[in-house]
């Protein structure tokens, strides 16, 4: 009888062991490494130029700047990314909060959501980013000033 409870312990706390440790592996392949996400991106768009990425506060998301004014977006599922590219105008973006900000895609409405950043300065570059008001071709442009008659 003792030798039944005893293993019957064992068991119970190897099985408890595993979904412990199982769960923090869950946690680390579902985003924690932004170095993961710019290898999957890279993957799923070869033609494109990463200048820099910028996470949530919980790592599941990914939001990466794209080299021509475009925008990159991964959300973890699991042990696997969604790749998404962000083409300028096809985003609705609504501030909640001063860390937070609501994303709809047009093209891709399964991939918007609520998302929280760990600082305002971070949300602050990612709605730039997803509506498309930084204009990057306009630093190397001729030092004519914009709507001036040439």
């Amino acid at each position: 009888m003792l030798w039944t409870i005893t293993v019957g312990c064992l068991l119970l706390a190897g099985l408890i062991f595993r979904q412990a440790y199982r769960r923090e592996d869950g946690q680390e392949m579902a985003g924690e490494d932004a170095g993961l996400a710019i290898l999957e991106f890279g993957r799923a768009f070869p033609d494109e130029a990463i200048r820099e990425v910028i996470t949530t506060a919980n790592g599941r998301t990914v939001f990466l700047r794209l080299h021509d004014g475009k925008a990159g977006c991964m959300n973890a599922h699991g042990h696997h990314y969604s790749c998404h590219l962000i083409e300028p105008g096809t985003v609705r973006v609504n501030s909640v909060g001063p860390k937070r900000l609501t994303v709809q895609f047009a093209n891709a409405a399964y991939e918007g959501g609520t998302f929280e950043f760990r600082d305002e300065r971070e949300t602050a570059e990612v709605s730039l980013w997803l509506l498309g008001s930084f204009m990057p071709g306009l630093a190397g442009a001729d030092q004519q000033v914009v709507g001036q008659p040439s």
